[in-house]
């Protein structure tokens, strides 16, 4: 194993330590690495609340900011935050208008949000299942939360912005979601830093569909095909899931996980937007890059969203976080050194 780190036991705390640093104009880190939040709070505002396993990144720390969510907990690598790391980011961010939680659709996941919604007041949930690849997975009850997420939380964070009340948010989530379908294709596999070793194997000429962003199996190990051939078959997989919906205007997300060259994604972008245009839907929207990630696994997920008039426009308003940044002409001061201390 080959990577940046001290120690396997301090990489995430020192990663948040770093991003922390690096980004202090517009986030805070809370106590004992508990959550990042919005160093400007903005009252009266319901406040969007995700998280999961680390090894995601920029999902979701990433998202934090103008836009999109006030508040991140992060797991250990591939493992849910806890209840205690939820119930602290309402106490941080919670400023009177109730708090929405965004949750991946993992059993750890869903499990410790709803515990920690049902000790906290003025929580609502919405639970993201964009993967078409499996109905159920060595994590999941039900179909998996995977890239669909990040196109959920920047919706409904620009609504959040303009004040929405904390059910319509809700209502607003849950209509994002089900108007969005993802699928994965792994070439290799990522490396956990405690484990030391690829969490799979795959030979130099496989691939796997419907991979899961831990690794997780997809529909079958094949032999590595064109990209053409993969964008023609997840896009039908996505298409057929949609059915009659697959018409009209669309966000094309084409995401990658970690190890794959820019250069890829946009190739694969450019197959997988010819083949959905010739069934009925025209790209409006596009994002291509890797921002739900899978440590350093090399593939990519093709993330399909069907818009409307509202939905778009919430896709295009402002937005100013670590990951995704556009709209916003004037960006706050840096603070000193001494007011990037820790919550």
């Amino acid at each position: 194993m080959k990577k940046f780190i001290n120690s396997v036991d301090t990489v995430l705390t020192e990663s948040l330590d770093g991003f922390a640093a690096a980004h202090a104009d517009i986030l805070v880190l809370g106590d004992e690495h508990k959550f990042i939040r919005r160093r400007a709070l903005k009252p009266g505002k319901v406040a969007l609340i995700s998280g999961g396993g680390s090894g995601h990144e920029p999902l979701h720390g990433g998202f934090v900011g103008h836009g999109m969510l006030d508040a991140a907990c992060p797991g250990q690598v591939f493992t849910s935050p806890t209840p205690d790391q939820m119930l602290a980011a309402v106490e941080a961010v919670d400023t009177g208008a109730g708090c929405l939680f965004i949750v991946k659709n993992y059993e750890g996941d869903v499990m410790n949000f709803d515990m920690a919604a049902e000790m906290a007041d003025g929580v609502l949930q919405v639970v993201t299942n964009d993967d078409v690849a499996v109905e159920n997975s060595s994590y999941t009850t039900g179909r998996r939360g995977v890239a669909g997420t990040l196109v959920v939380e920047k919706i409904v964070g620009a609504a959040a912005e303009q004040g929405i009340a904390l059910p319509d948010l809700k209502a607003l989530g849950d209509r994002v979601n089900a108007a969005t379908r993802s699928m994965g294709v792994a070439l290799t596999s990522g490396t956990v830093p405690a484990a030391g070793k690829p969490t799979f194997a795959i030979g130099d000429a496989e691939m796997e569909f419907g991979v899961g962003i831990h690794g997780e199996p997809g529909r079958r190990r094949d032999t590595l095909k064109s990209a053409d051939a993969i964008a023609e078959e997840v896009c039908a997989a996505i298409a057929g899931d949609f059915g009659d919906r697959a018409k009209g205007p669309a966000l094309l997300f084409v995401n990658g996980f970690g190890g794959t060259p820019s250069m890829e994604l946009y190739l694969m972008y450019n197959s997988a937007r010819r083949m959905f245009e010739r069934q009925g839907v025209t790209v409006v929207r596009s994002l291509v890059g890797s921002y739900v990630t899978s440590l350093d696994m090399a593939g990519c997920s093709i993330t399909l969203t069907m818009l409307d008039d509202e939905t778009s426009a919430l896709w295009d308003a402002p937005v100013h976080t670590a990951a995704l940044r556009w709209g916003c002409s004037r960006l706050q001061p840096r603070p000193k050194p001494e007011a990037s201390k820790r919550l």
